[in-house]
């Protein structure tokens, strides 16, 4: 398989974790291995979109028993002979190859993946990628005092959380979350409208940093109409302590 691969570097590692659990989008080849009408073919790949049930190859990291993913999307990009093209965008944690044999067996003949491209890792696609030739070009630019080609290909990693709900807090209530507290109602300033209990969740500062990813305790809703409680609870912490002054109560004269 070739394609999308998001490489993190230093801490920006710990970000991985919410690409991991992102969608994927993928271009492959599938060949049958015996002539099916085309219009059949067609019919049966719109019966794979939506919830489908896959049993993990037996060569993979996983514990192998049925499980349930989603097929968000499954375009059929062009069909050649007993070749067939097509576009899946999918829950992660799909396999593509155990999808070619799925399919195969639905059209009653076998079938197997003949070529793979990963085109699509939550929010970074084939557009963005490039090739360690560019990185040691861009590299050598560096060296010279020439940034720019270089700031194109290493992104800051607030750009790994595009795709997750986000919240933005107080310059206040920063440093607490930096040094492990809840995020609570009063440190909102602004959040996105479709966060529901349960989301994981972005928290940024007003310029935009990445302060913490955790877990909504409320949903988007809650969280504008109660005045207090525990909007996101135990987060996964990127802001260093002492970027932003600590919060100081008021001292009544």
């Amino acid at each position: 398989m070739t394609g999308v691969l998001v490489i993190a570097l230093a801490k920006a590692t710990r970000v991985v974790e919410v690409l991991l659990h992102g969608g994927k989008e993928y271009i492959c080849l599938m060949h049958l291995h015996a002539p099916i009408e085309e219009d059949l073919i067609r019919k049966t790949f719109k019966d794979y979109i939506g919830k489908i049930e896959q049993m993990p190859p037996k060569k993979s990291a996983v514990k192998r028993q049925l499980r349930t993913r989603e097929i968000y999307y499954l375009e059929i990009l062009e069909i050649e002979g007993q070749d067939i093209l097509f576009k899946v965008g999918c829950e992660a944690g799909t396999y593509i190859r155990t999808l070619c044999v799925q399919l195969g067996k639905r059209l009653n003949c076998k079938a197997h993946m003949q070529e793979l491209v990963r085109s699509k890792v939550c929010y970074f696609n084939d557009t963005q990628w490039h090739s360690l030739h560019d990185l040691k070009d861009a590299y050598e630019d560096y060296k010279e005092g020439k940034e720019q080609a270089l700031r194109k290909i290493i992104l800051p990693f607030e750009t790994a959380v595009t795709h997750l709900p986000k919240i933005w807090v107080s310059d206040f209530a920063i440093d607490s979350i930096a040094h492990g507290a809840f995020l609570s109602v009063p440190g909102i300033v602004k959040l996105e409208s479709d966060i529901e209990l349960g989301d994981t969740v972005a928290l940024l500062s007003l310029k935009g940093e990445l302060v913490a990813i955790g877990q909504a305790k409320m949903n988007a809703q809650n969280m504008w109409k109660q005045e207090k409680g525990v909007a996101v609870g135990e987060s996964k912490v990127f802001m260093e302590p002492g970027v932003y002054p600590k919060y100081k109560k008021m001292e009544k004269e």
